[in-house]
């Protein structure tokens, strides 16, 4: 990523970055928006580092859920989510170290952890799907981060899909174009 002084070129090269670790380019959106292009931008260039610090807080919470040898490698990012995909956050198991990638901008902040809990347990099943080893994690993950386990059987894979729930935000790129503080509500 740059050390440019300028917010707007840090922001853009920050997407930029972001895309590459990406499953797809296309997931992280607003690199071409060109409506919201320089708001956003310039608000990433300024904010993006405090928002990624408390991503790894969070990291580092589902981390310590484990012992050091069950710890998977893991890096986290926040970045706005293309819309059209339908996901708040995805695990990229083709990048090395395993990348995270959390859309802030979709969940209430209170939420974020969630978020980043569902996603940790994806990288510590070492595969994407909400099948049986994935609930096994997300239970040990939730567990230790005192949030209530989800109620699983075999068969119910559907029901971890979407959990923990977490509270969505009325527009997204509210958060990106700096609208919203991060202790906001609705």
């Amino acid at each position: 990523m740059t050390t440019s002084t300028d917010p707007f070129t840090r922001g853009l090269d920050y997407l930029y970055g972001v895309r590459s670790l990406a499953l797809a380019p296309e997931m992280v959106c607003l690199v071409y928006d060109l409506t919201h292009r320089v708001s956003i931008c310039t608000w990433i260039g300024n904010h993006i580092e405090a928002v990624n610090m408390q991503l790894n807080a969070y990291l580092q919470a589902c981390h310590d859920c484990f012992h050091p040898w069950e710890q998977p490698e893991i890096q986290i990012f926040a970045a706005p989510l293309a819309q059209s995909f339908g996901l708040d956050a995805l695990c990229n198991f083709q990048t090395q170290p395993l990348t995270i990638l959390i859309d802030v901008g979709r969940v209430e902040p209170e939420d974020w952890l969630l978020l980043v809990a569902h996603e940790y347990a994806h990288a510590h099943a070492g595969s994407p799907g909400h099948h049986h080893q994935f609930g096994q994690s997300l239970d040990h993950v939730c567990l230790g981060l005192e949030i209530a386990p989800p109620t699983y059987e075999p068969g119910m894979e559907s029901c971890l899909r979407f959990y923990p729930g977490c509270l969505p935000t009325p527009d997204p790129l509210m958060f990106w174009r700096g609208e919203r503080a991060i202790g906001d509500r609705g």
